[in-house]
């Protein structure tokens, strides 16, 4: 009989004969296309198990069959019935749960994974980027061990703890490491537990396809600096679809000249990290396939006879098509598109990708008049990480994308763009893509439910509120929890920079007879007003008529930043938003006051007088305490006079008298203190 089988992915099916009653129906059924591997050395190993060119224009170079332990005959017999297969074993879901033994930071894990687009955010060396580095490390896994055991079969349940095969450390290139013992958690890959083997590094993902959960771990061992690799645990049978993942690191450009590779080695270098090696080919391969799919609608709309495409086809092609969406996302972005030059492998050495920019209309862009097209290779880092983004997540080769800090040379409205056209993608396409980031437009544009927090103590987690957002953006997590509640219930924020400014300015207001309120929720930060005032934007949006006061230290800025109310003029007020700028370089500045340090200090004031001549060229005036006082004054260190004397502080500012306070001092204390509400 002759078999029918529907490739994936497209529509075109492919034929191969068996000897009737070889193979049923329904074992053929179960097996589906994943019996047929796609790594062109096959042609050469298994040329028995090849049929020729189908009359649908499928090549050797695209299919291989891999039908294990059954007999063919090459003789089709027209009389014996065409059987369609569908792919029962079709992936439905990615990745749901990656497990991690001694992967780096993570020495034991199992963590699950959401479908579509989640956000990976947390402080640095959290964890986040070892995640998508050990998804790379498993998919070099996976390629190098379908190469080496003989394709697909090298993956199965009868493989699992045979001697793995070994590589030296060049050619493992998945991710940038200084050696291969960087992989193992404490830099020790001998170490191991009683009972166990020399593979003492696994990485594991579990996923589903039609027919029910499918699991894959590899184990890997290093030994005389060679990486051994091998399968430990496996359920995949033959059909099996498996998850096809490209990881993009933190963009390092693209080659100067880049020559035509073959499909399955433009696939394995997708799968070892470098897809920046291989973009031109991506780009020319969907532009290509692109072309072929436009002509065929043509000739099927007038007996194979050129005509304009349908209006509908054209819809739908501009909607589902990869070279269509990149195309279209590059002209709404950037107001530009690619032109790919013909490219014949009997006479061209190099594939040739120009930029036209102009203006959009529709789906068409004008060039801008005298515009002359520029190579690929000369545009900005900005665009050549966008389009290597969407080049992969548009590409129907990959199945899960890891996006390594992808935001890292663009714009803030870039990024949050990027976000949008990704979460889109994913959701039509049914892609599964991980972005590790530290961008707070992303995040905070984001539903917590896409972000996957990386703490310090505890295993990574899905967000699940909006407070959890917020604190994730100021780098506190769930410790910022119960500050949300009092601000929800006070709408008053004082953020800070230190524990020393609250406990001064609260002792002052005691001096003072002006207690602060209690309704000013402090918050230490050391960010800068303009990230500041980005977090209450957030905070304000779900607390309405949140305001906040911040004070920061002035340090090396200028004086004539500060106005005579301590209020920054180097930003533009906004209403509810108050930025307060010390007038001397810190808050300790307005400490330096000898009867109060010799007091603190429990020495004599002549000592300290004589302190601050000698080792400071300081002598303090009577009009020390006022706003205005002399430039000399506001310039003094007060963090190294204290520390010279071995004090602090809060320890000084318990000595103070009222006629002591600077007038600075005082007028924060006005503005936090409970009399004024």
């Amino acid at each position: 009989m002759i078999l029918k089988v529907l490739r994936p992915n497209t529509d075109t099916p492919s034929y191969a004969a068996t000897q009737p009653g070889t193979m049923s129906t329904d074992t053929f059924e179960s097996a589906s296309w994943g019996i047929m591997t796609t790594i062109r050395d096959k042609s050469e190993k298994q040329p028995e198990a090849l049929h020729g060119k189908s009359s649908e224009g499928i090549g050797l170079d695209d299919v291989v069959w891999e039908l294990e332990n059954l007999s063919f005959d090459a003789t089709r017999r027209a009389d014996e019935r065409v059987i369609l297969v569908e792919e029962k074993a079709k992936l439905l879901k990615p990745i749901h749960e990656v497990s991690l033994t001694r992967f780096k930071q993570h020495s034991d894990l199992r963590l699950n994974l959401k479908s579509n687009l989640s956000l990976m955010a947390g402080s640095n060396n959290s964890g986040k980027s070892s995640i998508l580095q050990a998804l790379a490390v498993w998919e070099f896994c996976r390629l190098s061990t379908t190469m080496e055991r003989g394709g697909r079969s090298g993956l199965y349940p009868n493989r699992v703890g045979v001697q793995g095969f070994g590589i030296s450390e060049d050619e493992f290139s998945p991710i940038n490491i200084p050696s291969l013992k960087h992989m193992w958690t404490n830099l020790k890959p001998g170490q191991k537990n009683p009972g166990e083997d020399g593979y003492t590094l696994k990485i594991g993902i579990e996923w589903t396809t039609g027919i029910g959960q499918k699991h894959l771990t590899f184990g890997l061992s290093l030994a005389n600096d060679r990486l051994f690799i091998r399968v430990d645990k496996s359920n995949l049978g033959a059909g099996d679809a498996i998850p096809r993942i490209a990881y993009l690191p933190p963009f390092a450009g693209i080659t100067a000249h880049e020559q035509r590779v073959s499909g399955a080695l433009r696939r394995r270098r997708i799968g070892e990290g470098l897809a920046g090696a291989v973009l031109r080919n991506l780009l020319l391969e969907m532009q290509q396939e692109n072309v072929r799919k436009r002509t065929a609608l043509r000739n099927s709309v007038n007996n194979g006879k050129r005509s304009k495409i349908r209006d509908k086809d054209l819809e739908d092609l501009r909607q589902s098509d990869p070279w269509e969406l990149l195309q279209q996302t590059l002209r709404e972005v950037f107001g530009a598109e690619l032109s790919v030059s013909e490219f014949r492998e009997e006479y061209h050495s190099y594939i040739q990708v120009q930029v036209i920019k102009g203006t959009l209309s529709g789906h068409k862009l004008t060039p801008h008049r005298n515009f002359t097209k520029r190579d690929l290779m000369v545009e900005g880092s900005g665009f050549l990480q966008w389009l290597s983004v969407f080049a992969l997540a548009t590409s129907p080769e990959v199945d899960v994308l890891l996006l390594d800090e992808p935001d890292a040379h663009l714009h803030p409205q870039l990024q949050k763009e990027l976000l949008d056209r990704l979460e889109n993608l994913t959701e039509s396409s049914k892609k599964q893509v991980f972005v590790a980031t530290h961008s707070s437009e992303i995040l905070k544009h984001s539903e917590p439910g896409q972000i996957l927090e990386f703490r310090e103590n505890g295993p990574p987690r899905y967000l699940t509120a909006d407070h959890q957002k917020i604190g994730l953006l100021e780098g506190i997590g769930a410790h910022y929890a119960p500050r949300i509640d009092k601000i929800r219930r006070t709408r008053k924020v004082f953020f800070h920079e230190g524990t020393t400014d609250i406990e001064v300015l609260r002792k002052v207001g005691e001096i003072l007879n002006k207690p602060l309120s209690n309704d000013w929720v402090a918050w230490k930060t050391e960010r800068s007003h303009k990230d500041r005032k980005m977090l209450w934007m957030s905070l304000e949006k779900e607390i309405s008529g949140l305001i906040a006061v911040s004070l920061r230290d002035r340090d090396e800025e200028e004086v004539n930043t500060v106005d005579h109310e301590l209020r920054d003029k180097s930003i533009k007020m906004t209403e509810g938003f108050d930025m307060r700028k010390w007038r001397r370089r810190h808050l300790e500045s307005y400490l330096i006051v000898p009867r109060a340090l010799s007091a603190a200090a429990k020495m004599p004031v002549d000592d300290v007088v004589q302190y601050l001549s000698n080792q400071h060229a300081l002598v303090i005036p009577s009009d020390y305490y006022q706003s205005n006082c002399p430039g000399t004054l506001l310039e003094i260190r007060g963090k190294t006079i204290l520390e010279g004397l071995q004090l602090t502080a809060g320890e000084v500012v318990q000595h103070l008298e009222p006629h002591e306070v600077c007038e600075d001092l005082r007028i924060m204390v006005d503005l936090l203190s409970a009399s004024t509400e």
